[in-house]
Formats: C-alpha cells, structure tokens, sequence
C-alpha cells in the first residue's frame, strides 16, 4: 500500500509534491516545509498554485495521506479552508 500515515512521513522531503483538498481538487505544490514550533521539525508546507499566485500555508495536522510513489499529498480539508499569505 504506497499510502502512509503523515506522521510516519518527514515532511522536509517533500517539495514538489502536489497538494489535494478533500474533494482532489488540487491545491498546488510544495514548495518548502515551514518551522514553527521546533526549529528541526516542519509543522506546515508553504504550497503554491503558480508562478503570481499567493501561497498557502498547509498545516501538519490537515494531512490525511501521503503517497510517495506518485508525489501527492491528500488533504482532510477544503481548499477553502486552507489559509494563504504572501
């Protein structure tokens, strides 16, 4: 089964990945793991949708699944939901 559990996933390798809500709508990709709370732990990823577009800040406890095989990282949110900054 190439679907694991976000906690068993280092979330420092995953730039590039593609980001899909709840429903599989993409969101975008990966572009960077973002630190907040442990200065060697991520606990979001910075995902953009394009080249102007704003980024979204994908929190740590929004992941359901990662699949490392095919690069895509499923959400337990909307797209709605998820908050965006500069």
């Amino acid at each position: 089964m190439p679907f694991s559990s976000a906690l068993a996933v280092d979330l420092r390798h995953t730039r590039g990945y593609r980001v899909a809500d709840r429903r599989g709508r993409i969101v975008g990709r990966v572009e960077c793991p973002m630190y907040g709370t442990a200065p060697d732990v991520p606990d979001a990823l910075s995902v953009s949708a394009g080249f102007l577009a704003r980024r979204r800040l994908v929190r740590a406890d929004t992941i359901e699944q990662i699949d490392g095989q095919s690069g895509v990282i499923a959400l337990r949110v909307e797209r709605e939901s998820i908050k965006k900054f500069l």
